[in-house]
């Protein structure tokens, strides 16, 4: 596995950078380090900035160090596009106020392209043990595209909840009013199909050999993932997104810009 992070120097990119320093001592993957600089002039700070970054990781990590020139986003983007990266691990500046868990420019900008999956880092790095993954429905479902893409950050936890969230205002004509009630163990004796949807990951998962737990919500989506995510104290959510394309500006989902905005842990979008 190959991991690009990204670096300023600031302290919120060092949470970043321990991040990755954990999954590279936990699956082997390798890291790249970057930074960006918009002039030639500051490739010395630059280097400087990598070599304190690069003190942060252990000598037994396989790393590179790049120096890209540019606007920050964009070049992000271009060396993930063009290293075949499997995943990008951004910082997050801390906010205060109303706007505490906003994403900053840089990385909003950088999740509008969704160059690979990519993972917010948020507050103080810690292993990544317990994961809740956000089902939705949509095909291919997030636990094939998480395994196929990040099966190494899967098989490192020890802990992963399967949540579906069961709300009112997405059910089409028809469905009964007592799922919008069920629980998932209930969704699965009746072989619905969010119960089927269910049934056949936790079936996926089962070789894996980690506890796992399949939950339903019922309520509003993003309220009730975020609400999930911290009365669990997961490690790490993760959630899918589609980008739309074309003559259309390319964009998370409304529902996943929501809760990557709103999550107060590392997020991952894939």
């Amino acid at each position: 596995m190959r991991i690009l992070t990204t670096t300023g120097g600031a302290p919120h990119s060092d949470s970043a950078i321990r991040l990755a320093a954990y999954l590279a001592e936990t699956t082997g993957a390798s890291i790249v380090l970057l930074t960006i600089i918009k002039t030639e002039s500051t490739r010395v700070q630059a280097e400087a900035i990598l070599t304190r970054a690069t003190a942060l990781l252990a000598s037994t990590i396989e790393v590179q160090r790049k120096v890209r020139l540019g606007q920050p986003a964009g070049q992000i983007v271009r060396e993930a596009r063009e290293g075949n990266y499997d995943l990008l691990i951004l910082g997050e500046r801390v906010h205060h106020g109303l706007t505490r868990h906003i994403l900053a420019p840089t990385a909003e900008r950088v999740l509008e392209q969704m160059p690979c999956p990519v993972l917010i880092a948020r507050g103080q790095a810690r292993p990544l043990k317990r994961l809740l993954l956000c089902e939705s429905g949509r095909d291919p479902s997030l636990l094939n595209r998480f395994m196929s893409q990040l099966k190494p950050l899967l098989v490192a936890a020890d802990a992963l909840t399967l949540l579906h969230v069961m709300s009112q205002m997405a059910a089409g004509p028809g469905v009964p009013g007592w799922e919008l009630r069920a629980d998932a163990e209930e969704l699965m004796e009746e072989h619905t199909p969010e119960g089927r949807l269910l049934e056949g990951d936790l079936k996926r998962l089962k070789q894996l050999g980690m506890h796992l737990e399949a939950r339903v919500r019922h309520g509003l989506v993003v309220q009730e993932i975020l609400e999930e995510a911290r009365t669990g104290d997961y490690d790490l959510v993760v959630i899918g997104a589609h980008q739309r394309k074309g003559w259309e500006r390319v964009l998370l989902d409304d529902l996943a810009q929501a809760i990557v905005d709103h999550a107060d842990r590392p997020i991952l979008v894939v």
